[in-house]
Order: C-alpha cells, then sequence, then structure tokens
C-alpha cells in the first residue's frame, strides 16, 4: 500500500451514493415585502420532508424583489417534484413560472426538464 492510499484510503471502499438531482424554480414575485415567499419556503420544506424526497437548499432573490429562484437537491428530481407540484399551483406568486428538473451534475451535456406552471 503506497503513502497516498494508507493517507487517503485506496478509493475501493468508497460508497456509491447516488447522483444529486436538482429543482430549480424561477418566479416572479414584485414584491420587496417577502412574507410570501418564506411562508412558502417553510410548506415546500413540510412537503420534502414528508415525502423523504430529498431537501431545500434556499433561494435568490433580485434586489428590487422583482423575480427569485429556490433550489432544491435529491436522489430523483422527478419525485422531488411530484412532492413539491401542490404547493407550487395552490401558491399564486408560483403560476407562470419555470420549473427545471436536472437528472445529475451540473454540466453542459446533463438532462434536464422544463416544466411552465400554468
Amino acid at each position: 500500500m503506497g503513502v497516498l492510499s494508507r493517507l487517503f484510503g485506496s478509493g475501493k471502499n468508497v460508497r456509491n451514493a447516488p447522483p444529486k438531482q436538482e429543482v430549480i424554480i424561477h418566479f416572479y414575485y414584485g414584491s420587496l415585502n417577502f412574507q410570501h415567499v418564506y411562508a412558502l419556503e417553510d410548506l415546500l420544506r413540510i412537503a420534502i420532508s414528508e415525502a423523504g424526497a430529498g431537501e431545500y437548499d434556499g433561494r435568490e432573490m433580485a434586489e428590487d424583489g422583482s423575480d427569485g429562484y429556490l433550489y432544491l437537491y435529491g436522489p430523483d428530481a422527478e419525485l422531488l417534484y411530484r412532492a413539491i407540484s401542490p404547493v407550487l399551483t395552490a401558491s399564486s406568486f408560483m403560476h407562470g413560472a419555470t420549473v427545471t428538473l436536472q437528472f445529475g451534475p451540473p454540466k453542459r451535456k446533463t438532462p434536464r426538464r422544463v416544466i411552465t406552471l400554468p
């Protein structure tokens, strides 16, 4: 066994974790009062937790409140979307939002599916 193998391990016992998939939601908001976004985040966390579908990672909002992004991760983007879909469709400011399901690591050729909410 070489020095590097002793320090860092041989790599043979590395557990194959499922690839992390991502759901990104881009929405239009139009206000600096973020209380509705905060409430939606709470509902998303609950839905994701109850489904055991992954995790809510956070948001980015424009300084003027015009639009924002929500980031969610899990082993199955489709399962994650199914868990949060009822919450999104019940939220008035999510109408017209774009939901991108990314089926693997963020690379240029990673398969994606884009859904526009009614």
